[in-house]
């Protein structure tokens, strides 16, 4: 993250100008005829532009939700987190105002926050979204969640096979079995949170020699998983485990201590061409009802209206203004040790 950003640093006048936008009207609105008001003005706009991270297996079902209830067309753009942010931080320092709606992890969204390509914004349903999922600033709120958790391919391990504790995997019989996936210093953050610096470290120099297959990609992680070409990954979102799962592919996941969850999030764009559409399709994501829709295909909600019954685990929430705060130090730890 922070080499993205390092690269791609807006300038603070332009930064400035986007927090001034206009859009703020909309995206601050809370008069009693806010609803109405917001679903007329959005069909006049009548198309969305959004950014997403989330597979197409679940980000397509989603828009075409929207669509189909408010008439107002998405156009979606699926990448890589880092690749959105490249994109969105590109597009602002050209002023080529494109995307209305941001959604990935949500250190990602807060490092657009820093350069103000975000807006702050209200919906009423932030009320049902946790602390941990809204920050200070307003300027993304969490709609989902993720778990760091182990996924196996069933056709190579079992499950009981599988160990208690991350350590575990430190036996010799998983050495060159473990995947990896390449950029998830954030989980090295969370098992040092949960350990202590130290302990997580010294963990961190065993698995390397224990020859991991490092891959960049988590849907790609989950699907080398899936085909069998890596028996077990450390690293998988659970999420994605269980759409592939849900597809009767031959994976499975099992959530092994310390488990770390992560918000994703949604964010709009200080300086979207449609702002009223982009702050309705962020009131149907945090209503209940887009809540669910998540939940029905197996991503984990972040609201408290809506409840996951595959989260029956302890786990340890990350802050994603801490990890922007720390990820250069993080950073260079997973780079010393992982990526290689």
């Amino acid at each position: 993250m922070v080499r993205v950003l390092a690269a791609l640093v807006l300038a603070a006048a332009a930064g400035a100008a986007l927090a001034q936008s206009p859009q703020a009207a909309v995206y601050l609105y809370e008069g009693g005829d806010r609803s109405e008001r917001l679903a007329q003005a959005a069909r006049k706009e009548g198309t969305l532009v959004l950014y997403t991270s989330l597979a197409t297996s679940e980000s397509v079902p989603l828009t075409q939700a929207f669509e189909k209830k408010y008439g107002v067309k998405v156009e979606l753009w699926r990448s890589l987190s880092d690749q959105i942010v490249r994109r969105a931080l590109n597009e602002a320092r050209a002023r080529r105002h494109s995307v209305d709606v941001i959604e990935t992890n949500a250190p990602e969204v807060e490092a657009l926050a820093r350069e103000r390509v975000t807006a702050r914004f209200f919906s009423p349903y932030i009320a049902d979204i946790p602390a941990w999922g809204v920050p200070a600033h307003r300027m993304w709120i969490a709609d989902r969640v993720d778990f760091f958790v182990v996924a196996f391919n069933t056709g190579k391990v079992k499950r009981e096979e599988l160990p208690a504790t991350y350590e575990g995997f430190l036996e010799a019989k998983w050495k060159g079995r473990i995947g990896l996936e390449a950029t998830d210093q954030e989980w090295l953050a969370g098992l040092a949170r949960h350990w202590g610096e130290k302990r997580a470290l010294e963990f961190f120099r065993a698995l390397t020699t224990m020859r991991p297959d490092v891959r960049r990609g988590h849907v790609l992680l989950s699907e080398m998983v899936s085909a069998g070409e890596v028996a077990v990954s450390l690293t998988n979102y659970a999420s994605n485990a269980d759409s592939m799962k849900r597809r009767d592919k031959p994976i499975d996941w099992k959530p092994v201590e310390p488990v770390i969850g992560r918000p994703q999030a949604l964010g709009l764009a200080a300086a979207a061409p449609h702002p009223n559409a982009a702050l309705l399709f962020a009131d149907f994501v945090l209503s209940p009802e887009g809540q669910q829709l998540f939940n029905s295909m197996g991503r984990f909600p972040a609201s408290v209206k809506v409840r996951s019954e595959l989260v029956t685990f302890p786990y340890l929430m990350l802050d994603p203004v801490e990890l922007i705060d720390e990820d250069e130090k993080w950073l260079k730890y997973w780079n010393e040790l992982v990526a290689k």
